[in-house]
């Protein structure tokens, strides 16, 4: 580390300082030089206890540079790391900066960030903004791509797991008749015969598609991912209700198996990872709070998207097999009309129960009267809207059969 004095090292490019080796406790006076090189400026170290003596040089890379000087707020001393060799001290700050200027030192992006206020509202302002596009853009593309290397058997062991634990909670034991179950398996089964291969969205992938029944909920019916579709008890009697043929059952059946071909659930799943994961390398430490709630925020933004393709796909495999999407857009409607009523429904017997409680003689016995629920407390309604967003919207498009953000096929 010992080298002879640079000639460019005069003593008008010396800074006095003081050294503490951590040998001693006492600082040893030196004079330190700051010389240009390839990766940065060398410190060199002139004990002056003893004139004439070697310095002691170390590289750009072994010192522990302080942090950036700023004119508006001078330092009163800056303290240099010298790493295992102790620590350097220097009064005479504003010639310590300027001979590190001298010496080809230019200040870190951090540096700048740190002393200089536009440079840091500048940074802010590119940081927000990545991080706007990657959440907006890069995780539902990362995502996307990500998914053609998830395996179908993963896809079917999830499915699995979930409709078990759903069996043994929310979801009964269908009870449709056998006949019927047939009838509706039978034309799914026709359905997804006629899937149309330009409709794959991953090539290569292929789930086998089932229907199941169950009940225990309201008009619903869902897509898990490998191909399980279920249908509710629910959704067959109000399309039967409203006098509405097989065919808006169908249509239903053909939006669940569109969110299958494209792999809706498993790209939810792999993006939240993709969040996750790079709002942790963005934030650090506090990525866990901050990529939770992101998390959520992005499942409720691309469901809107995820919604859309699958009603693209609905009405492209409808079309294909000759059958109307007008019965499902009616269904849509019909069962979100129900589901209006009962909410309505549900905030009058709340209120009226509220007044009849807030009515009741205060004295006496404690009162018996159960607390009233809060509307939206009282028979939950899950129904095959309650996820879908723009239910009149869409209906509307499922009606005419086409869709302005549908791609066009020939």
């Amino acid at each position: 580390m010992n080298a002879p004095l640079s000639p460019a090292a005069t003593p008008s490019t010396l800074v006095p300082g003081r050294w503490f080796d951590g040998l001693s406790s006492q600082a040893r006076p030196v004079l330190v030089g700051l010389q240009p090189t390839p990766r940065g400026p060398s410190l060199a170290l002139h004990p002056l206890s003893q004139p004439g003596a070697a310095p002691t040089v170390f590289p750009w890379g072994e010192v522990g540079w302080p942090e950036a000087w700023s004119e508006r707020r001078p330092q009163q001393r800056v303290v240099v790391d010298l790493r295992d060799h102790g620590s350097l001290e220097i009064d005479a700050v504003a010639q310590w900066h300027a001979a590190l200027a001298a010496a080809g030192a230019r200040p870190s992006l951090a540096g700048r960030m740190q002393t200089r206020w536009p440079v840091l509202l500048g940074v802010t302002a590119v940081a927000i903004v990545g991080l706007t596009l990657f959440y907006r853009y890069g995780t539902p593309w990362a995502a996307t791509e990500l998914t053609r290397f998830v395996p179908v058997s993963w896809e079917n062991s999830v499915a699995s797991n979930v409709l078990t634990q759903m069996d043994k909670g929310t979801l009964k034991p269908s009870k449709l008749p056998q006949e019927r179950q047939a009838e509706l398996k039978a034309r799914f089964d026709t359905l997804v015969q006629q899937l149309p291969t330009q409709l794959q969205r991953y090539p290569g992938y292929a789930p086998t598609y089932t229907l199941s029944f169950r009940s225990g909920m309201g008009a619903n019916a869902f897509a898990l991912p490998g191909g399980t579709v279920v249908m509710t008890d629910g959704l067959a009697k109000a399309a039967e209700k409203k006098g509405l043929s097989d065919d808006a059952l169908i249509g239903v059946l053909a939006h669940e198996i569109g969110h299958v071909a494209h792999r809706h659930t498993t790209r939810m799943v792999v993006q939240q990872g993709v969040l996750q994961m790079g709002m942790g390398l963005a934030l650090g430490d506090v990525s866990g709070i901050v990529s939770t709630g992101a998390s959520v925020l992005t499942g409720l933004a691309y469901s809107r998207n995820h919604e859309r393709e699958a009603d693209c796909f609905a009405i492209a495999v409808m079309s294909h097999a000759k059958l109307p999407t007008a019965p499902m857009g009616k269904l849509l409607l019909a069962i979100a009309q129900d589901e209006d009523d009962e909410e309505k429904a549900a905030r009058k017997k709340a209120a009226t129960a509220a007044k009849e409680s807030a009515s009741a003689p205060a004295e006496g016995s404690a009162s018996t009267t159960a607390e009233p629920k809060a509307p939206e407390a009282l028979g939950p309604v899950w129904s095959l809207l309650s996820s879908h967003p723009d239910t009149v919207e869409r209906a509307t498009e499922l009606e005419q059969g086409h869709a302005l953000h549908c791609p066009k096929r020939g």
